[in-house]
């Protein structure tokens, strides 16, 4: 269990929640663990085997605190709440911020400048583990990112910010394969492909980024924002633009960094990937290896950059979510993006 922002985050499985007069009890395995005062929770977000109790279920719909439930890998199952649910104010917020360009090119700006730092951020790690051409074209690549993050701010257009993030991931996606150490042969990098993926390293990033949009997605779910309305990403029918939005500040520090550990480690190989037309498949052992080393990763802490305080990599979107949704309702004065560190 931990507490984040007023949100219980119950990770723990069998847990048990029931109410206990004003507060909130969690046992586990028939033992409590610890009693919250109601008052403090604003939400309780349930994961895995989970057990809430019906009178508990009433206690939170009369006291305004939402019920959210995922499975122990962060897909959304469902949401409870209360008669008077706060989920139409929010969205209604959600909305007039998309209507409100000046709030819009502010957002925008926040997500890309973070994604350029956080890129930047792989880009000096693997600078400082290597040496010679390699080293210098990371460097390079890095200054350039550099450059491009000091005239973003000069962009007064969301459609101009767009042009910036799309020379930004050009130079970042560029110095790529040289990020790459092991098994060049098999794992290289010329240019980003997406469907269907042309080359084995472009099919693990497709393959990570599709198990992030999940995670984001369902926590953008948990408390209560639409997915499908975000800011830099233009809307479609059946995209999670917003999912999307979040995303540009996490690729390259979870992704990113994790496909290249698992090929720089020999931990996948050539047999581990399948030519299918022009496109290149992972075999089904392949997506097991890499849905666990996921996983792995998620379980991994850091310190979060705005609110100092230890957690699972796991919950950071959880965490931006209900970040953004903060202030969407006017409770922050801005968004703290998640820069890694």
């Amino acid at each position: 269990m931990k507490k984040i922002l007023n949100v219980l985050y119950v990770l723990t499985q069998e847990s048990y929640l029931s109410k206990q007069g004003e507060t909130v009890c969690v046992k586990v395995g028939g033992e409590e663990k610890v009693r919250i005062p109601a008052h403090t929770i604003e939400s309780i977000a349930c994961f895995g085997n989970t057990t809430v109790s019906t009178p508990l279920i009433g206690f939170c719909a009369d006291k305004g605190i939402g019920l959210s439930f995922f499975s122990e890998n962060g897909k959304f199952y469902g949401r409870i709440s209360g008669p008077m649910s706060g989920n139409v104010l929010l969205r209604h917020a959600q909305f007039r911020a998309y209507g409100d360009m000046p709030r819009q090119i502010c957002l925008v700006r926040g997500f890309l400048l973070t994604k350029i730092a956080n890129c930047r951020h792989v880009l000096m790690r693997a600078a400082r583990e290597s040496e010679g051409p390699d080293q210098r074209k990371l460097h390079l690549a890095s200054t350039s990112l550099a450059e491009i993050a000091r005239e973003l701010p000069l962009h007064q257009t969301v459609d101009g910010m767009r042009g910036l993030e799309g020379l930004a991931a050009m130079r970042y996606f560029g110095a790529f394969d040289h990020m790459i150490k092991a098994n060049k042969e098999d794992f290289f990098f010329r240019e980003r492909s997406k469907r269907p993926p042309l080359d084995n390293m472009n099919a693990i990033l497709s393959f990570l980024y599709t198990l992030l949009a999940n995670d984001v997605r369902s926590a953008l779910e948990g408390v209560g924002l639409d997915p499908a309305t975000g800011f830099l990403h233009t809307l479609r029918p059946g995209r999670p633009s917003l999912a999307l939005d979040i995303m540009e500040e996490l690729r390259a520090p979870l992704c990113d960094r994790l496909a290249l550990a698992l090929v720089n480690l020999r931990q996948l190989t050539a047999k581990d990937f399948e030519q299918n037309g022009p496109g290149v498949n992972m075999t089904e052992s392949a997506r097991r290896e890499l849905i666990s080393a996921w996983q792995k990763r998620k379980r991994e802490e850091v310190i979060h950059p705005y609110l100092k305080e230890k957690m699972q990599i796991g919950l950071v979107p959880h965490i931006q979510a209900l970040l953004l949704a903060r202030h969407l309702r006017g409770d922050l004065s801005d968004y703290p993006p998640f820069l890694w560190r």
